[in-house]
């Protein structure tokens, strides 16, 4: 058997996440079947990890296996010539007998997008949180820094989870400003070792809270040294979150 690891890019604003699911179409569910057309054969996609409904990939890792004999290159282009218009394979490659994309990873970077302007916009509408008032930027980097190390982030996660542990050992959160007329965005890259149910979007919610002078930075260690969900802020919207990279 052949395994063959994807790079996959995708807009997952008309699915249901990437895992499959029982009632709403999933994006692991439309390349298995995609694949399955090529190959011949039924075929089990495995990813890195979990995307949410609405949230986006910029390069999403994962694999699968197969008896098929087509070279790779082939399999790329006829795998995309039947994928729809927001879902795309960016690479497709022969990986190691054992690689596999989930538990090889050891670490993500995920990408957050804010639309931070007066006016709505209509062609971020479906790629960041717009939001209309004024965030300081500066709080909100002071806050971020309090999240760099391994903590218990059990505050930020979602309460419906079975993981065994919420720690988690972030190594990166930056906020990078671009506020320009045209496109007034802030940027967000989160990078860990690893990441809970609605981690970053919640992450991102107590930010912008702060960025508003609704809370000061200094809450962060509080809520994480807290332990409760409810000691966070809101949690962001899907469409402002990109997948951008899987570490290995």
């Amino acid at each position: 058997m052949r395994n063959l690891k994807m790079i996959v890019e995708y807009d997952g604003g008309g699915y249901h996440g990437w895992q499959r699911q029982k009632n709403g179409l999933s994006i692991q569910q439309v390349l298995e079947e995609k694949i399955a057309v090529i190959t011949g054969e039924k075929v089990k996609v495995i990813g890195s990890g979990r995307t949410d409904a609405g949230v986006h990939a910029i390069a999403q890792v994962a694999h699968f296996k197969t008896a098929c004999g087509i070279p790779a290159g082939n399999l790329l282009k006829g795998i995309n010539s039947l994928l729809p218009v927001d879902i795309v394979l960016k690479s497709l490659e022969e990986a190691d007998e054992d690689f596999h994309a989930r538990i090889d990873a050891k670490g993500k970077v995920y990408l957050y997008q804010i639309f931070n302007s007066p006016a709505r916009s209509v062609l971020y509408r479906h790629h960041a949180w717009i939001i209309h008032c004024p965030l300081d930027i500066a709080l909100m980097r002071k806050a971020a820094g309090c999240l760099i190390g391994r903590h218990d982030f059990t505050s930020f996660s979602s309460v419906h989870t079975d993981v065994i542990s919420f720690e988690r050992e972030m190594k990166r959160v930056e906020i990078i400003n671009f506020l320009s007329v045209e496109h007034p965005l802030i940027k967000i890259y989160v990078e860990a070792d690893g990441f809970l149910r609605y981690m970053v979007r919640t992450i991102v919610g107590t930010l912008v809270e702060v960025g508003r002078g609704k809370r000061p930075p200094e809450d962060v260690t509080s809520i994480l040294k807290g332990r409760d969900r409810k000691l966070a802020g809101m949690t962001a919207p899907p469409q402002g979150l990109f997948l951008k990279k899987v570490l290995y």
